[in-house]
């Protein structure tokens, strides 16, 4: 059987992480300063010696000459041994006349490249060769043999002896080898000090994380309070901060849901008390006429709990509806108003209320939920046919405003309407305007708040402005939503 199961991402630890960005570098660059120590440790043992081989070619040069047509060195025994002698290098001597014919010293000691020649006398240049398939490190230069008499004159040609002194690399190797030991084993005492250091300070440098993980996991279940951010890092600061807002959040979505559990207990009581003594007494009732009065009775009070649970749930959905969830689209205004007070007409030929519907000429477009949108809608009509009285009128109508960038969803009746001081009331939860004789829940303009507030849109209250009866105001409810005239309409789904 082949496991589909999804593979959960494993979590790397932090620590383990920092650890490797500080350490994988470290190790990286390790090798690469010891080359380069190498190449420095070198360079560095190479200066005395060729010091020590300048001197020794500037000796021998000292003591080359001409007498009478021949080149000849003044070199004692005791000299030409000392040349030679060494207990690790081998040394080397050489030479040679201005036609290249050698003089004295190793013959197999090869003369200096062709460009290098015509030097200038007296000046020590150093080059890297092979004699005997050992490499040597060379230091030569050139005697001009005239005389000084022939060397103040300028039509004299010059003759150049070349004289060449070499010796073999193991003292500067075995030099080169010292320093570096000198320099690496220090090293690898170091290295694991270093690393014991840099866990040390990571493990301190972490230990708040720690500790704060060990405070939460300390605290209730139900406490909800900030974190003290100031018993933390700066630099975990923003962290705390944000899990203080997510708790922040947390705590007003719990207390909107104890106080929606609780409002809506509290509003259940009433009709569940009316049904339940409506039932009473018609069991108790013999009377057919008596019977049938209780459970009218218990119909509506049937109906009005049905009402409010859809009610409670249309606030609750519209709560928590979020842009993710439902992403909202692009629907034209018109045919949503439209197929709303279609759905209305049946409920308004029953109340004798004139439901008429206008729209303007232009396509209105909006971004919207086309659901809420009609729950919004639905208990905009409701809220107007029941408090309209009958031969009222009630009219749904789409409009726009170009210039504010909005389009205009007014539902206006000829009721008794909103006193202007209860208009900042009428949107809170179960709230009823004193001496309403009409039934209700008090949720239906909550409702359209909220969904009005999750569509970006406002709602505005006023009196109907084409009536004239003071004793039947009528009233004006308005949304105004933000208005997308560039985008395609959508077709709004059944």
């Amino acid at each position: 059987m082949i496991d589909t199961q999804p593979q959960e991402r494993i979590q790397r630890s932090l620590f383990g992480e920092i650890l490797d960005w500080m350490l994988a570098p470290l190790l990286l660059l390790w090798p690469v300063s010891i080359a380069i120590t190498y190449l420095i440790a070198q360079s560095i043992a190479n200066q005395p010696f060729d010091r020590a081989l300048e001197d020794s070619v500037t000796v021998l040069a000292q003591q080359v000459s001409e007498v009478r047509g021949k080149i000849s060195t003044h070199l004692p025994a005791s000299a030409r041994d000392l040349l030679r002698a060494d207990d690790i290098d081998n040394i080397y001597f050489q030479v040679s006349g201005p036609s290249g014919d050698i003089v004295e010293g190793d013959h197999d000691l090869t003369l200096p490249p062709p460009d290098e020649e015509k030097l200038t006398p007296g000046v020590v240049l150093f080059r890297n060769d092979i004699f005997h398939g050992t490499d040597i490190r060379i230091a030569y230069t050139q005697v001009d043999l005239r005389s000084i008499v022939e060397q103040q004159n300028t039509a004299s040609k010059p003759r150049l002896a070349t004289v060449q002194v070499a010796e073999t690399l193991d003292k500067r190797a075995q030099l080169a080898n010292e320093i570096i030991k000198g320099v690496i084993l220090p090293q690898f005492v170091i290295l694991p000090v270093a690393l014991a250091l840099v866990w040390l300070a990571l493990s301190r440098g972490l230990s708040p994380l720690s500790e704060l993980q060990k405070r939460i996991r300390a605290r209730r279940p139900d406490d909800l309070s900030p974190i003290d951010s100031r018993q933390v890092p700066e630099e975990i600061s923003p962290l705390v901060r944000s899990l203080n807002d997510m708790l922040a959040r947390l705590s007003q979505t719990i207390e909107t849901q104890k106080r929606f559990i609780a409002d809506a207990a509290h509003q259940m009581k009433t009709p569940l008390a009316g049904m339940r003594m409506q039932s009473e007494l018609a069991l108790r009732q013999t009377d057919q006429a008596d019977i049938h009065r209780s459970l009218e009775q218990l119909a509506k009070s049937s109906e009005s709990a049905t009402r409010l649970i859809n009610q409670l749930l249309s606030l609750a959905r519209a709560e928590n509806q979020t842009s993710a969830t439902t992403p909202f689209i692009a629907l034209e205004l018109a045919d949503l108003a439209r197929s709303v007070v279609q759905d209305w007409v049946p409920m308004s030929f029953t109340q004798h209320i004139d439901l008429g519907f206008e729209q303007a000429e232009q396509v209105i477009t909006v971004a919207a939920n086309p659901i809420m949108l009609r729950e919004l809608l639905s208990n905009l009509l409701d809220n107007a046919l029941r408090y309209t009285p009958a031969n009222g009128s009630v009219t749904v109508r789409v409009s726009s405003n170009p210039e504010a960038g909005l389009a205009l969803l007014e539902v206006e009746d000829t009721g008794p309407g909103i006193p202007a001081a209860e208009r900042g009331h009428v949107f809170e939860r179960f709230y009823r305007i004193l001496g309403t004789q009409t039934a209700g829940s008090g949720l239906g303009l909550a409702i359209v708040r909220e969904i009005a507030q999750q569509h970006g849109a406002t709602v505005s209250i006023a009196t109907n402005p084409r009536t004239h009866d003071p004793k039947l105001p009528g009233c004006l409810l308005r949304v105004s939503l933000p208005l997308m005239p560039d985008l395609p309409a959508t077709d709004e789904p059944d």
